[in-house]
Order: C-alpha cells, then structure tokens, then sequence
C-alpha cells in the first residue's frame, strides 16, 4: 500500500439532526493521522454521499482506500448495504437503493465497532456513571437490533458477548438486553424484578431520534434511571478509528 496514495472514508448512517453530523466530524477531526480522511453520510446528505466521498479521494489521486463503517454492530442491514456499494461483496439478501460504484480504486475493509476492546472500555464508562450499588441493580442495554433473521441472530451474539464481558466488571443483580426491531424493550422492564433499580443504557452512535423519543416512549410510565448518553460524544470513538485504521495499514503490510 503506497501510504501517498492512501486514503480513508469513514462512513456513518446520517441524520437530519445537524448535532448527529456535528458530533460525527469532531470526533473525526481528533483521529491522529496524516492520511487524507473523507466523511460519508449512508442517509440525509446529498452532498457526502459514499459514492462523492470515493470520488472526492479519486480526484485527489487516491488509489487505495480504507473504508470504515461507523456503525454499532455488524447486525446492521445498513453494513450489507454499504459493503455491497463498495464491491466488497457481489450481492445482498437486503433491499437497498445503493448500486455497486464504479470506481478506480481499491477499497480495504474495516469491520463495525462490534465489541472491540476499546468499545467496551467506552461502555463501561457509560455503565459507571449510572451505576451507584450494582449488587441492587439491575442494567438494561438497549440495541437497535434487526427484523431480519440472519442480522438479528448477529445483533443477540454481540448483545450476549457484550454482558458477558460487563459482567467481568461489575457484580450488577443482573444484564439483561432489549431491542426496538424486534420491539421487547417494555416486555422486557416487565419482568424485571420490582425491588431492584432498572439502569437503561442505549447502545448508540449520537443522541437522537432513537434516544430523545423511541425509547423514552416505549418505556413510559415504567421505573428506570437514565441518562441517555450514546457512545458520542467520547474521546474512545476517535481512539477506535485510529485502531482500525493502523491494523488495516498494518494487515496490508505483511
């Protein structure tokens, strides 16, 4: 990989809250590295389309590209999608409006935030400043998860993976999960037990539609304590780009 003609394009869903996109590019502009970094928008901009993104890197005689998708879990349908756009895969069982891009370069795949190691260390931050005594409570996480059978089967296996290592950390009652898609958050706060104290955390990219409005409102009237904060902002989100990022260059170089 010829590093001057290097680039990198970091992909995220998009919003049509300017905050959402705003705490996207301050956490890209704190990535420590010399390689031209381009942001793309999968939804809600004309203008950092995935397709522009590539083009506009092309054009800065970019050869090769590492691509990283900026999304919690590899359960997305959205990660099929962008994969799909990219040529990183022939075909896709999931609808989508993107078509394959034409394009001159080569494009290196990083993986989704998943529960890399830095990205456990973020939630757990999370976990902390809402826990008080965890022997008396109990945390509910809260994904987005999927309808669809293959992406919710991978969406269950991040959401055990992930209580079980917050379960090496904090001696909670109990980690439970719950998903929007299928919805079981309400059904699932139901069966807590009543003497404990229910921690809801939402398993996030930006504070949102998702956190200002869903899950508030699937959950109203039932007693819980919350905070709302989502993975951004936080320094860790940068910390995990860069990661990607150098094991990407590194791969490339054995």
């Amino acid at each position: 990989m010829n590093m001057s003609q290097t680039g990198v394009l970091i992909i995220a869903h998009g919003s049509s809250n300017p905050k959402w996109e705003k705490d996207i590019e301050e956490a890209v502009l704190k990535v420590n590295t010399e390689l031209p970094v381009v942001i793309s928008y999968l939804e809600f901009s004309e203008e950092k389309t995935i397709e522009k993104g590539i083009q506009q890197l092309e054009s800065d005689g970019i050869k090769t590209i590492v691509s990283i998708p900026l999304f919690i879990s590899s359960g997305s349908t959205h990660i099929d999608e962008i994969k799909y756009a990219l040529g990183v895969i022939a075909e896709t069982p999931v609808d989508t409006d993107l078509h394959p891009i034409e394009m001159a370069c080569d494009i290196v795949w990083c993986e989704p935030m998943d529960d890399h190691a830095l990205v456990m260390d973020l939630v757990s931050e999370r976990v902390a400043s809402l826990s008080v005594n965890p022997e008396k409570e109990v945390l509910l996480l809260v994904a987005h998860g999927s309808d669809e059978s293959s992406f919710h089967e991978k969406w269950e296996e991040l959401l055990q993976r992930m209580k079980q290592a917050l379960a090496t950390r904090f001696p909670f009652k109990q980690i439970v999960h719950g998903t929007l898609h299928p919805d079981n958050l309400r059904s699932t706060v139901a069966r807590l037990p009543q003497e404990t104290e229910t921690l809801v955390l939402p398993l996030f990219l930006c504070e949102g539609y998702f956190t200002n409005k869903v899950i508030p409102n699937r959950l109203e009237g039932l007693s819980y304590h919350w905070e709302g904060k989502t993975y951004l902002p936080h320094p860790l989100v940068s910390s995990w780009i860069e990661n990607q990022l150098e094991a990407a260059l590194a791969n490339d170089r054995q």
